[in-house]
């Protein structure tokens, strides 16, 4: 008879909590592609261009949406993500980007067969938010090194840069506004590269 009531009040219990359940949060990937508006036919007897792998700064690893509050501390959501890391994603966009540009014959990924006569390297050093001035912050550092002659010579050495203004402090917003300002920041890649290697 004890079993019986023990098994009785298990059961009854088994649909009550004195906790509140938790609301179900679904987590949302992000896309970061970005196109450039328009593609030049490639050179036929043009150069090659090596774009090597995109590093992430300190901070910049996580795949969670970034923005700064109030109180100057960094807000990294768990629930709105990248699609892929910020950095594989800009490197990929600035290998299509520059491909699509027809400054080069081929613009490569490491591991290719092809000879490179450029090597360009990066690293995504700002990638975030600020909801509290409006505006999204993107910084790639960038190295263009010319290998033609049999030796390295460096022909550029800068930090392309974008602040652009969001139009909404929520993540869609944001997640619209980082990808037009990683445009930004690769259409003046495009320009100052054009400036060295033509």
């Amino acid at each position: 008879m004890k079993r019986r009531w023990l098994i009785a009040c298990g059961v009854n219990l088994a649909g009550c909590s004195l906790l509140p359940q938790a609301r179900y949060v679904q987590q949302r990937a992000w896309p970061l592609d970005v196109d450039r508006p328009s593609v030049v036919p490639r050179k036929s007897h043009g150069h090659v261009l090596l774009v090597r792998s995109v590093r992430a700064a300190p901070g910049l690893e996580d795949r969670g949406l970034q923005w700064l509050q109030r109180d100057g501390s960094i807000h990294v959501d768990y629930y709105e993500q990248w699609a892929v890391p910020p950095a594989q994603a800009m490197e990929n966009d600035l290998r299509q980007w520059l491909s699509d540009s027809g400054l080069f014959a081929a613009v490569i990924a490491p591991g290719s067969r092809l000879n490179a006569d450029y090597v360009l390297e990066g690293e995504l050093e700002t990638f975030i938010a600020d909801p509290n001035a409006g505006v999204v912050h993107v910084a790639l550092a960038l190295v263009l090194l010319d290998q033609r002659q049999g030796s390295t010579k460096v022909l550029l050495q800068r930090t392309e840069s974008a602040d652009v203004k969001l139009s909404a402090s929520d993540p869609p917003a944001i997640a619209e506004t980082m990808r037009a300002a990683i445009a930004e920041v690769l259409r003046r890649t495009e320009a100052d590269v054009a400036r060295v290697v033509r």
